[in-house]
């Protein structure tokens, strides 16, 4: 039998971050290391764990992506997913932790989970088979529809058909985009007036600061310098602004809710208001990243409010001087230290 580990006073587990893109961790690093913390890397690109041993202790941070099949990484949901609820198995605090995952690689369960919270969404049919989403698409002709994967990340694969028709058709000829589930979502298209959508960054469940989002055309809208389309740079756009009263408290309680009974702590949620205002949520990004010229214009920093929010969550998880656990495992990771 393994012997407790008891932690000193002066002493506290680590701050475990798991993802598969270590391009998105610089902005995290740096507010890890603003605060004199380091954190355990958890690189899920591969890896192995045995389940016959308890995890190493500490704070776990999910940041897995549903675009990590675009990465060569097609499986690492799934590995997420199994290391996620071997943690959960031994109460380890996850902070975006089995609901989460299961939202983020599921856009029909996202939205099934947003109207039960009373939050409004888009009409959504997902369809499995070439002739169901032909026969979905003409339920919304004879105007827009979007066609989009059920499993795709970064707003990969999306398109509009200004013509339901025209998708129907290319569904049956089989030039539709796929998904990497197999399940096709097709959504009513909420028209706005200026091209633009708002996404709402909260962070441990409260609203954080909302984002206006010039399109510029383009559905892929990831607000992080390394994954902007070079097309999209090229035409000065996507813009990302900081905005206030973005979200109607109506809006931002519903949300809330949301979030609470999915069990997701962070997350950016995106949604497009049609010609009367009325907002249409779309999207949730359980992995979600931040525009740093948007925050430097407005002086604000979501990385060290995510990173200081973890550094609570982790001292209220292990607040006591003494805390026995029984053992530390292996650490399939490394420590990172932050530039």
């Amino acid at each position: 039998m393994t012997q407790p580990t008891v932690f000193p006073s002066n002493t506290v587990p680590p701050i475990h971050v798991i993802h598969e893109n270590p391009d998105w961790l610089p902005p995290f690093a740096k507010a890890f290391a603003a605060r004199g913390e380091a954190f355990v890397d958890w690189n899920l690109s591969d890896g192995a764990f045995d389940l016959s041993s308890p995890p190493p202790a500490g704070l776990f941070y999910n940041r897995m992506s549903a675009s990590a099949h675009s990465r060569g990484h097609r499986y690492s949901p799934e590995y997420a997913s199994a290391v996620i609820a071997w943690l959960a198995a031994h109460d380890r605090p996850v902070i975006n932790g089995p609901g989460a995952i299961a939202l983020e690689v599921n856009k029909a369960a996202q939205l099934a989970r947003l109207e039960r919270a009373g939050v409004p969404v888009p009409r959504t049919v997902a369809a499995l088979g070439a002739e169901r989403i032909a026969e979905a698409a003409e339920s919304f002709a004879p105007g827009p529809v979007i066609v989009k994967p059920n499993r795709g990340g970064k707003g990969l694969g999306i398109q509009l058909f200004e013509d339901a028709g025209e998708a129907a058709a290319r569904a049956r000829a089989g030039t539709l985009p796929g998904s990497t589930d197999g399940i096709t979502l097709l959504q009513d298209y909420v028209r706005t007036t200026d091209g633009s959508v708002t996404r709402a960054e909260f962070i441990g469940g409260r609203l954080f600061y909302a984002v206006r989002i010039d399109t510029g055309g383009t559905f892929e809208l990831c607000p992080a310098d390394v994954c902007a389309p070079e097309e999209a740079a090229a035409t000065g756009g996507p813009v990302f602004t900081v905005v206030e009263n973005a979200v109607e408290p109506e809006l931002e309680q519903a949300i809330g809710v949301f979030l609470r009974d999915a069990g997701i702590d962070i997350a950016g949620v995106e949604f497009a208001r049609d010609a009367e205002g009325r907002p249409y949520v779309y999207d949730v990004n359980t992995n979600t990243n931040y525009n740093p010229d948007a925050e430097r214009a407005a002086g604000v920093s979501a990385p060290q409010a995510l990173v200081d929010y973890l550094i609570r969550e982790r001292n209220r998880h292990f607040a006591s001087p003494r805390i026995a656990f029984n053992g530390w495992g292996l650490v399939p990771g490394r420590i990172a230290a932050a530039e």
